[in-house]
């Protein structure tokens, strides 16, 4: 539950602020007349990525204890986890422009053939989040199936996604809609960090399906075995693998990779995120306003 829920909170609200800008925008310059093409784009991107992740796992379960499915999995751990790492790299660094350039592009597409591009524009950005949303899911959803085989963890992946998106619709309803003040910025590093220490985990699952089909065969033996304890198969093993990437027979090539990922990226993330801010005013107010503002001015 709690990984799909900062799953779909994260998405949910970036994906909220950039359909709320583009909307703030048209309504700003009077042409509300083309707020059906960005919901329009915005449906046909979640039709597609809802569409794009049932099948997906449809197809891959018909392999269900294959090698096509370990392998077909592997791939999605290791997906997940490079569009995670660089998901939220890119997040910190274009936090700051993520209005203005959300309202050039606006400008362009209403110069050239309006109804199209401003739908194409609100296709893409939200497609992009729904994509990246979609690859997550399927890795935590595999990673748990994996874990628990009878799938009694799927209605609490189910519930926490539900509600981590509601709760980003809520909160994007308070910042556009009341005027509410917000550290975005804060909250994105916060969510940052809890991110990576999730890819970590998917780099673990990845590895562990590696050893097992033979491809990675060193550092394979075993550091512990706390499964009497607690069993990834648990309901709070399943939260603590998924949280934090626990395995309750580890081996020494996982936890190698576990610690290193961590340790580079959180520092990396940390660094640039300060260094980024240096001789900056933090951006704790409303996106949309400031864009406005900044076009007023």
């Amino acid at each position: 539950m709690i990984p799909t829920f900062v799953i779909f909170l994260r998405e949910g609200i970036e994906a909220s602020m950039i359909v709320a800008i583009l909307l703030a925008y048209l309504d700003q310059i009077g042409q509300r007349r083309h707020f059906r093409d960005v919901l329009l784009g915005v449906a046909a991107a979640m039709v597609l990525v809802i569409g794009g992740g049932v099948a997906a796992y449809l197809v891959i379960r018909q392999y269900d204890g294959s090698t096509v499915q370990t392998v077909f999995e592997t791939v999605t751990f290791l997906l997940a986890a490079a569009v995670l790492t660089y998901m939220t790299f890119w997040m910190q660094s274009h936090s700051r422009t993520l209005s203005a350039d959300l309202r050039r592009r606006s400008e362009e597409a209403l110069n050239g053939k309006a109804r199209f591009g401003l739908g194409l524009l609100a296709f893409q950005a939200v497609g992009r989040e729904g994509l990246e949303t979609m690859v997550f899911t399927l890795a935590i959803v595999f990673a748990s199936t994996a874990q628990s085989p009878t799938g009694s963890h799927g209605h609490g992946l189910l519930f926490g996604a539900i509600l981590g998106l509601g709760l980003a619709l809520v909160v994007a309803y308070v910042i556009y809609k009341l005027g509410r003040r917000l550290n975005l910025g804060l909250f994105f590093r916060v969510i940052g960090v809890v991110l990576m220490v999730f890819a970590a985990g998917l780099l673990v699952d990845a590895v562990a399906d590696l050893q097992q089909l033979g491809w990675l065969p060193i550092l394979e033996h075993s550091l512990w075995n706390t499964s009497r304890f607690l069993s990834e198969g648990s309901s709070l093993g399943d939260v603590f693998h998924s949280l934090l990437g626990y395995a309750d027979r580890p081996t020494v090539l996982q936890l190698v990779v576990w610690v290193t990922y961590v340790s580079v990226s959180v520092t990396l993330f940390i660094r640039l995120g300060r260094r980024a801010r240096k001789g900056l005013v933090p951006v704790a107010t409303d996106p949309v306003r400031a864009s406005t503002a900044s076009h007023s001015s």
